[in-house]
């Protein structure tokens, strides 16, 4: 591969010399840290001092770590890759035990006492967030004897999700299907999707019962797995002093409950702008009777066209020229100084990501095919890396990672103004169409689909809260209505449909999936106040990117008119999919 689609390690470490004195300075850092234990409750200097060298050794540390990961996933099957990987995950073990005393030591601090550190110490205003964010979780902390107890029943609190985990990925065995050609294959988990994307009905059916057949074959067991996570769930959440399992789980996620609750709420009175995607999407595919197992087929499918990295990369940069030149400078930087390693190769890790590396600059993988959707998957990952990059440069590394209710918005805003500027610039209509249809499907999936996962999972662990008895065919019941409320009368809800909360492994950690369903509404709501070209409103948005998380999620987004409390902000993002329902339907 051409040097330049590939990844430039040495802005990490120039020589393996370089790696080793890094190790190293992280190795006296650590000793330096270790002096500190047992000590922090003396005096505010001696927090201060053992955060100021904490955020030294992570700084060393982040960059150890990615130059390792970034090394092995260019060739997984090179064994001095793995060995390096393996070394480097093992000095992260050493770096998490040496830090671990920290935040049980501030806890154990009296709140007054430790207030008043913050406050007579200037210095200390250096880790006031991360000092205030242990005083809010003490109200959720056991005694020392307790949380070692819950210590203990680490693997066994992870049972459920190992053992279904092992079930459905290893043992499950779905049967053979006969494909588009008339040849019998074997359907797994991983290739269903592209079954129920065949334009031959008989296939995707097909595909849909016997993946079903099989949920519903072990459907007790799977039941009885997952009822026991939600128990724990709610157990934990009640020993913690939450008032419930939700407010425990958006309080860790740097969110709260009004956030939640405004989502579902909001969803439910809009339905219908989902139902008419679906009545428009039956139209399409010329069915007088849609089924469950047609949702997924693309009616509107073109042959897709090659298109070369420079195509995309210039595409890329006319669509985002609207967050200003500093922005798009900066992007291209990161593809000519090789932040981004293109093409697929050898043993090379699969999909795409992005890894912000403090101190150097973010890396993108990507494993690109030439295909229309990989110009997209390159925008999402860029919206990572520019992230990264502002909030890497604007705060220090414990105040750089923002959270995970933040951490897909700026991916998705670039999704989304790509598609804007490629749905603008398309002359060809029924090309014009396919942009827009494709779109469309993202958000669904994304907000009205995730919003019915959220919903089932609040339902669920209410019942058990309030000492409801739930069976396997309690939750098929409920989740099969779900689904007749979301996708109304223009689809028929095939009864297997009812098993699919079985198959779908985000449950085990409760409550994550809402995240997903905020964040594209936020992207939305950002994507068109950028587009409706706000006075100063990019300005905004970069500033917004720099805060990484000083500020909360909720506080940070309403720098950039976002309210995930309020209501209206999904209303926003849903009439944002009805005005696109209805551009369909009149290219159509």
């Amino acid at each position: 591969m051409n040097e330049k689609y590939q990844w430039d390690l040495t802005d990490i470490f120039k020589t393996k010399e370089d790696f080793e004195k890094e190790i190293k300075m992280l190795q006296s850092t650590l000793t330096q840290i270790k002096d500190y234990q047992g000590k922090l409750k003396e005096s505010s200097q001696n927090i201060y001092h053992c955060y100021r060298f904490y955020e030294k050794a992570l700084e060393h540390y982040e960059k150890i770590y990615a130059y390792g990961m970034l090394k092995f996933h260019l060739d997984m099957a090179d064994s001095q890759n793995s060995k390096l990987y393996k070394r480097c995950e093992a000095i992260g073990t050493e770096f998490e035990k040496t830090v671990s005393f920290i935040t049980p030591e501030i806890t154990e601090i009296d709140t007054d006492r430790l207030l008043k550190y913050i406050g007579e110490n200037e210095d200390l205003k250096r880790y006031e967030r991360e000092l205030k964010e242990i005083i809010r979780d003490k109200a959720h902390i056991l005694s020392k004897e307790e949380e070692k107890l819950l210590a203990n029943f680490t693997e066994v609190f992870n049972n459920s999700e190992n053992t279904y985990d092992i079930l459905t990925n290893t043992e499950f065995k779905f049967g053979n299907i006969i494909d588009e050609n008339g040849k019998q294959t074997e359907m797994t988990d991983s290739n269903y999707t592209i079954f129920l994307k065949s334009k031959q009905e008989k296939v995707r059916k097909q595909a849909f019962d016997l993946m079903y057949q099989k949920y519903k074959d072990f459907l007790n067991t799977i039941g009885e797995l997952y009822l026991a996570r939600v128990k724990q769930d709610t157990i934990l959440a009640k020993m913690r002093k939450y008032a419930s399992s939700l407010e425990k789980a958006v309080e860790k996620d740097d969110s709260n409950l009004k956030v939640y609750n405004s989502l579902i709420t909001a969803v439910n009175e809009n339905m219908n702008a989902n139902h008419e995607f679906i009545k428009l999407k039956k139209e399409l595919l010329k069915k007088d009777e849609m089924h469950i197992y047609d949702i997924y087929v693309n009616p509107i499918e073109l042959e897709d066209e090659d298109i070369s990295f420079e195509e995309a990369q210039q595409e890329v940069l006319n669509a985002l020229s609207v967050l200003g030149k500093e922005y798009t400078t900066k992007l291209e930087e990161a593809f000519s100084h090789r932040w981004i390693d293109v093409y697929p190769n050898h043993n090379k890790r699969g999909g795409a990501y992005s890894m912000g590396v403090y101190g150097v600059h973010p890396y993108v993988l990507d494993n690109f095919v030439s295909k229309k959707r990989d110009v997209s998957t390159i925008a999402h990952e860029l919206g990572h890396a520019m992230h990264s990059y502002y909030s890497n440069e604007n705060q220090n590394v414990i105040d750089a990672n923002y959270t995970i209710m933040v951490a897909e918005i700026a991916s998705t805003t670039n999704e989304i103004l790509l598609a804007k500027y490629q749905i603008a610039n398309e002359k060809n209509k029924t090309k014009k169409a396919e942009i827009i249809y494709e779109l469309l499907e993202m958000i669904r999936a994304t907000l009205f689909r995730q919003a019915m996962f959220a919903e089932f999972e609040k339902e669920v662990h209410q019942k058990i809260e309030e000492g409801v008895v739930l069976s396997s065919n309690d939750l098929s019941d409920m989740y099969y209505q779900l689904n007749i409320k979301y996708f109304g009368k223009d689809c028929v809800i095939d009864e297997p449909i009812k098993y699919e909360w079985a198959r779908i492994p985000h449950f085990y950690t409760p409550f994550y999936v809402y995240k997903y369903a905020t964040g594209i509404s936020a992207a939305i709501i950002i994507a068109n106040n950028i587009l409706a070209g706000k006075e100063g409103y990019v300005q905004k948005y970069i500033e917004m990117l720099k805060q990484g998380c000083t500020k909360k999620a909720v506080d940070l987004l309403k720098m950039v008119d976002v309210d995930l409390e309020d209501s209206n902000t999904y209303k926003g993002a849903i009439d944002f999919y009805k005005e696109l329902t209805h551009e369909l339907q009149k290219l159509c």
